[in-house]
């Protein structure tokens, strides 16, 4: 089969070759080119050395020349052309001690993790494949190449790369492979929490989030991840539930689309259950675990390195996903107004959404009665954003400045005035108007 890449990509292989060298694309986007997808990026390997690339190119950047690597830049293009290497010997479990280059490309190719990316290509000679990978891709199967156990002994981060392949690709993994991960998977501590997160992120957010059910079975959740382990042992005998806290937690992570935030808000929304477990003689309580899960899920974020903008959006929703109107008859305006101002229209979007995914997950108990709270819900939140609703001092048709040319010294007591007007407005939108601002804000200074 020929398989279309970009332009430049095939140029930089032709005068590779125009040179005497062999060169190929490699790895991920020959086997996303083979199933249809389209490649994020077009890694070529070839026989020539780092520094004869370098002289055969006019624009290059040595990104990882230690390892082989040389980035060419083609009309600004950049591509990754890395020689063919043997790695050395592997002590920690993450990177060889020392690579050596070869003219041999099977030997490149051996060393890669799954024969479904140790597969090449050139328009001269079609796919190189010495490792039955298009069988394994027909198959939907993840493979080590060789021997799965050493391929893990190397880089324990390939036992996370196959699980996150399974859960992208929909593929299964094979057996002996499934079983070195078993074995290999305490070797999981010697990597580090940044490249933990990025494995796990591309897991979560992708089409079956419950593979992360299957590396919990694989003893890999136990070192990454070991809350899950807690959450998948935890039962809930509650009517408002049909599953365990693991599997309500995965069934509502696939109710949700798969971007970032939501993803782990539904991953972490329950964390808190199993602390806040009280068995009781009808059915299990867990009173308090948006709270408790709030903090868990901090501690969680931080640990896997993750920055403080996803840490306060999704810790946010954690404390707020439970935060509901009890009936139909309880929903109102007001609250509403009050809830959006605190958490921000767009953070209160996204509760709506991790809402629904949530009683999306449980069981039919009282669905129904759930489902029109939160449409209705959602109906007075449109209408307040509809309305242009003031939800913050900002928003407010009055300002500190404006305080203070009415005499309010210049201080702590302004942000309580205006704090205090804020509530006022929340209350009744119809008072945010200046001169009725300015008047309240008057008889409060002179309440002071």
């Amino acid at each position: 089969m020929k398989i279309k890449m970009p332009a430049q990509a095939a140029k930089v292989i032709q005068t590779l070759e125009q040179h005497g060298f062999e060169a190929y694309i490699v790895g991920g986007c020959v086997r996303d080119s083979i199933l249809g997808r389209t490649p994020g990026d077009w890694d070529i390997t070839t026989s020539a050395s780092p520094q004869e690339v370098k002289e055969i190119f006019d624009h290059t950047v040595d990104t990882g020349i230690e390892h082989g690597t040389v980035t060419v830049l083609m009309n600004h293009e950049p591509y990754e052309v890395t020689t063919y290497r043997v790695d050395g010997k592997y002590e920690d479990h993450r990177r060889p001690n020392e690579v050596h280059f070869t003219k041999s490309l099977r030997e490149d190719l051996l060393r890669r993790d799954f024969t479904i990316n140790a597969m090449a290509y050139n328009d001269s000679e079609g796919i190189i494949d010495m490792y039955d990978g298009m069988t394994d891709l027909k198959n939907q199967t993840i493979r080590c190449v060789g021997e799965a156990k050493k391929r893990f002994d190397e880089d324990a981060l390939r036992i996370l790369r196959a699980l996150r392949f399974q859960a992208q690709l929909g593929f299964q993994i094979e057996e002996e492979t499934e079983e070195a991960i078993k074995n290999q998977a305490k070797f999981l501590k010697d990597i580090s929490a940044e490249r933990i997160q990025v494995e796990l992120e591309k897991l979560i957010i992708s089409a079956h989030p419950e593979v992360l059910v299957n590396a919990y079975k694989l003893g890999v959740t136990k070192i990454i991840f070991p809350e899950f382990d807690i959450m998948m042992e935890t039962p809930q005998n509650n009517p408002h539930h049909k599953y365990n806290v693991g599997i309500h937690t995965i069934e509502a992570m696939k109710q949700i689309k798969a971007e970032h935030i939501y993803r782990w808000t539904m991953l972490l929304h329950d964390v808190g259950k199993p602390t806040a477990r009280v068995e009781g003689p009808d059915k299990d309580h867990f009173k308090m675990h948006p709270v408790i899960g709030e903090e868990m899920a901090r501690k969680i974020l931080r640990r896997l390195k993750f920055d403080n903008q996803t840490i306060k959006q999704v810790t946010t929703l954690v404390r707020w996903h439970d935060r509901r109107f009890a009936s139909i008859e309880e929903v109102n305006k007001k609250t509403v107004r009050r809830w959006v101002s605190q958490l921000t229209p767009e953070l209160f979007t996204r509760l709506m959404e991790v809402q629904k995914a949530d009683i999306s997950a449980q069981s039919d108990y009282q669905r129904d009665k759930k489902e029109q709270v939160l449409q209705e819900t959602k109906k007075l939140f449109e209408e307040i954003i509809e309305e242009k609703n003031c939800l913050s001092i900002k928003e407010l048709k009055i300002n500190g400045k404006d305080l203070m040319d009415m005499g309010v010294p210049q201080g702590k007591e302004i942000g309580q005035i205006l704090s205090w007007l804020l509530d006022q407005v929340l209350e009744d939108p119809q008072l945010n108007e200046r001169e009725t601002l300015t008047r309240m804000a008057e008889e409060k200074r002179d309440e002071k």
